[in-house]
């Protein structure tokens, strides 16, 4: 077993002294090292993997080492032949142990990638890790052509409770009643319906409506996901608006019909995709967004002690709930912390509530629970609430995304009524139960990790057209109107697909 340098020893005992801390002085070889940004076949636009920090007496660490972040990483191709583009982002400390290693490629390797994980000068686990190529980058467009292949590459999970539900009320979907249907409901000048054809691995579209901007974000995904894995061919709609559209019930005549929205209801039918947010943080990470769903990880404020003992809430004026947890606050100044950052929907309350000054999202965590109320629909924030180490107090809401199914009250959130009457209740009992308030906060930030992963959403995203194309009646077809929607240029890197093609006798 390798020794830990005798400077880091030194570090580790005055630390120790200086603190009392009995946590024992990290070891490199026993830590560990896992996740899909060291699988060479599993293409995101950012690549991650994790790091569990072990003491030299064998247990986890459960808080950050003493000192300096001394973990590093350090990327390079196998070949010294082929130059290749990499941003390494330093390693993001989740203050429990565990960190988040992201790194975008810009470039693909032939040979393959060198992966050296340190700490201070040692390696860590089983570095370096070797990634035999092709190690393609984000816009190479080499689909894996056999899917179930791709999804257990990417250990996708075999059901995902939401879809299942969605598409129970279309054991059959008929491609001529939507075309009949859709335009006429839908379809207005006020619309915001994005028709799509997906034939042959590539994508079609016409917009139906003016209000079809956000069609960016399924576009994005969509040939996102064309370039990774071959896609079944499928026709659908999908609503880039806030509201789910269709209301129908199953045993109305003509019953529902299955559009795709962001975001569900109690009250609706449609088939639900993860929010153009989530979408947008996936595919954006590490390139000037600051809120992604992976550097939040390691932006969560003080630890639990430290935090602020208050519940927090900043946001616009898009509910009127919103507004009376500022009258709340005012009324209720040692228990919550709320503002209006912008004034909308109630223009005429600004001057009697005041308008509070924009704070960084990293910021919110400074609190120790975080208030989650609804927008116009359901809250897009609360993934990342989710993520941060900070309890949330949950309100009851018909809306829902694509995540929620996996959550339960008083274990991964605490619920608040719809009205917020119980919310000054709930932040009492959270701070007279402060053990308690932390071990919920504890497991919805981890169910989040785990169910918020980037490659969990391309799995969904790949279910949903799935489940979808197998339903069709009727084969697609490119529609009047459609254009088709190029996969963006790459003409900074040149792209060679290597995938293993299947060999054919008749050759």
């Amino acid at each position: 077993m390798r020794r830990l340098p005798r400077a880091l020893l030194l570090l580790q005992l005055l630390l120790l002294v200086a603190t009392g801390t009995p946590e024992a002085p990290v070891s490199a070889p026993w830590s560990l090292v896992w996740g899909p940004g060291l699988q060479a076949d599993v293409v995101l636009p950012v690549r991650y993997f994790y790091l569990q920090a072990v003491g030299s007496d064998g247990q986890n660490l459960t808080g950050s080492p003493p000192g300096q972040t001394l973990f590093k990483v350090i990327i390079k191709s196998l070949s010294p032949k082929e130059l290749v583009r990499i941003h390494v982002s330093k390693p993001l400390d989740r203050n429990d142990g565990t960190f988040l290693m992201r790194y975008r490629m810009y470039e693909s390797v032939n040979e393959g990638l060198k992966i050296e994980v340190l700490y201070g000068d040692e390696h860590v686990a089983q570095s370096p890790y070797i990634l035999k190529g092709p190690v393609y980058h984000e816009y190479c467009e080499c689909p894996e052509e056999d899917p179930q292949a791709w999804q257990k590459t990417l250990s996708c999970p075999t059901k995902e409770p939401q879809i299942e539900k969605d598409f129970l009320s279309f054991p059959s979907i008929n491609l001529q009643q939507m075309l009949n249907e859709v335009p006429k409901r839908f379809g207005d000048e006020r619309g915001a319906i994005v028709h799509y054809t997906i034939l042959n691995n590539h994508i079609y579209r016409r917009s139906l409506g003016k209000y079809t901007d956000f069609k960016m974000f399924s576009d994005e995904i969509l040939l996102s996901l064309a370039r990774k894995v071959l896609l079944p061919d499928v026709e659908f709609y999908i609503n880039v608006g806030d509201w789910p559209l269709e209301h129908r019930k199953v045993n109305e005549t003509p019953g529902p019909i299955p559009l795709i929205s962001w975001c569900g209801s109690l009250d609706s039918r449609d088939v639900i995709l993860p929010t153009y947010d989530i979408t947008h943080s996936t595919l954006e990470a590490m390139r000037g967004v600051t809120n992604d769903l992976l550097s939040i990880q390691g932006n969560t404020g003080p630890s639990w002690i430290n935090k602020t003992e208050k519940a927090f809430f900043r946001g616009r004026d898009s509910r009127e709930e919103r507004l009376q947890l500022v009258q709340l606050s005012r009324e209720n100044p040692q228990l919550l912390d709320a503002g209006i950052t912008g004034y909308f929907f109630f223009q005429e309350k600004e001057k009697e509530l005041g308008k509070a000054k924009l704070m960084g999202f990293f910021d919110f965590f400074k609190y120790k629970y975080q208030v989650n109320v609804d927008g116009t629909v359901a809250a897009y924030r609360y993934p990342y609430l989710m993520l941060g180490d900070s309890l949330v107090l949950k309100q009851d809401s018909p809306y829902y995304e694509h995540f929620y199914t996996a959550l339960t009250p008083w274990i991964h959130y605490v619920p608040i009524k719809r009205n917020l009457s119980d919310l000054l209740e709930k932040v009492k009992w959270a701070k007279e139960n402060d053990e308690e308030a932390k071990k919920i906060a504890k497991e919805g930030q981890l169910t989040a990790r785990d169910l918020l992963q980037p490659h969990r959403l391309y799995c969904y995203y790949y279910r949903v057209l799935q489940k979808y194309a197998e339903r069709q009646s009727s084969k697609p077809e490119i529609r009047d109107g459609m254009e088709l929607v190029p996969q963006p240029g790459d003409n900074t890197s040149l792209c060679q697909c290597l995938l293993k093609k299947p060999l054919r006798e008749d050759l």
